[in-house]
């Protein structure tokens, strides 16, 4: 593993939010062994009850516990991504701590970590018959990840073609469900950051919404 620049403060926790899809996944942890994690089907309620859960969720913690907040960016839904971005952004400003927003692909690829270093290839179903793509490469020993082709809304040949022209062996997940489990991958991702001493403001959060590049 590579030598990390910064330790986490004691008595500190940092939060993570996925809401890419109709799921709502929430996970906090002190980077001591102390993590937790759940996910709730909320659909289309998502926006109106998403900030009881959080403040279910996180005690006995409480707000002030909290040194970084992290979020699944995108792609994804355009209103669920949309809400997690604004929740995590305003937190992160109110609390005046740093935003990670993460890659919903990365997150996924980061989900199939082991001590063996390989490549990931991520497809996840896209709005008018396109996907979107992604390839990660895992860093040895759990140290990192890589992006050896950003995430990309393609044509469904364009990324055929794509995989069919990698030139190094690679494993193909296909990403239909379930996906705010990886919200445990989102906050690992983030401290992973957090430990190079990367300090993001929460106005540097922005979703991908790949297809509809709206501004917050």
């Amino acid at each position: 593993m590579t030598s990390l620049l910064t330790n986490f403060p004691a008595n500190k926790y940092a939060l993570s939010l996925h809401t890419t899809t109709p799921e709502l996944g929430l996970a906090i942890s002190n980077f001591a062994g102390e993590t937790r994690s759940n996910v709730w089907n909320l659909g289309r309620d998502l926006s109106s009850y998403i900030h009881q859960y959080l403040i279910d969720f996180i005690q006995p913690q409480t707000w002030s516990d909290l040194a970084f907040i992290a979020v699944a960016k995108g792609p994804g839904g355009f209103t669920g991504t949309r809400i997690g971005v604004v929740t995590a952004r305003t937190l992160g400003q109110q609390l005046n701590i740093p935003v990670f927003a993460i890659s919903t692909l990365a997150a996924i690829a980061w989900s199939q970590k082991s001590d063996n270093q390989k490549v990931i290839a991520i497809e996840m179903p896209a709005q008018r018959g396109k996907v979107f793509g992604a390839i990660y490469q895992l860093l040895p020993d759990a140290s990192g990840i890589t992006a050896l082709f950003l995430d990309t809304v393609l044509t469904t040949e364009a990324w055929q073609d794509t995989l069919a022209n990698w030139n190094t062996d690679y494993q193909l997940i296909q990403a239909q469900s379930g996906l705010a489990a990886t919200v445990t991958s989102i906050l690992e991702l983030a401290y992973i950051e957090w430990q190079q001493e990367k300090r993001p403001d929460w106005s540097e959060a922005l979703p991908y919404y790949g297809q509809h590049p709206v501004e917050i």
